[in-house]
């Protein structure tokens, strides 16, 4: 047999407050497993002062067995650069859809657990899109050689000290990992999540 190809057009859905009249934007992509649309929730505290957009990853799945609650991600092993391509591609243009509405807003790239992957792959496409990298509770992507991520921009990194997915080595690990890169480290006290206190923190440093 022969594997072949067919491209056709595809809708994604994203979720979004009004951003048109706001001084920042945040460009968040979610973790392994959660939908954009419940993701939004973990960021009300900013619909004030931000322009939120929370895009969904392209596979959907149930969480458990056939039923049920549903998940998506970004990715699985399987045609990985493909995925990855199409995935940076469908993020260029939403970011323009961004740029049409709101030309002006400092506009922040945050991936939270396997988002973050996405989103540092996605910044190294195209750096001048941002003014701020955030990747929070993530593996640095390892397709990415270290010594060609651009640096230059305000990027930080932030992780849980109970983290269940990072025991104390690998947490230190990837925190001199992401120093290393010219990444300002933050820790906060809890586990696999967003700490609406401590993001607040890290968005007020531009």
């Amino acid at each position: 047999m022969k594997e072949r190809q067919i491209e056709f057009v595809q809708n994604r859905r994203y979720y979004q407050n009004e951003i048109v009249d706001k001084k920042h934007i945040l460009l968040a992509l979610h973790g392994y497993g959660q939908l954009a649309q419940y993701f939004y929730r973990k960021f009300h505290s900013l619909e004030n002062d931000f322009g939120l957009v929370i895009p969904e990853g392209p596979h959907r799945f149930y969480l458990e067995g056939s039923s049920g609650r549903v998940g998506a991600s970004w990715m699985t092993k399987e045609w990985r650069e493909q995925d990855i391509a199409e995935n940076t591609r469908y993020l260029h243009q939403l970011t323009a859809e961004i740029r049409s509405c709101n030309p002006t807003a400092k506009l922040t790239l945050l991936g939270f657990s396997q988002g973050g992957a996405t989103a540092a792959r996605f910044y190294q496409a195209d750096p001048s899109l941002f003014s701020k990298l955030i990747l929070w509770a993530s593996v640095f992507p390892p397709d990415i050689a270290m010594q060609q991520f651009p640096q230059g921009k305000r990027m930080d990194f932030v992780i849980g000290t109970k983290d269940p997915y990072f025991d104390s080595e690998s947490s230190a690990k990837v925190q001199n990992e992401y120093t290393a890169l010219g990444f300002e480290v933050h820790t906060f006290e809890g586990a696999h999540d967003i700490h609406p206190q401590t993001l607040r923190a890290v968005l007020s440093k531009y």
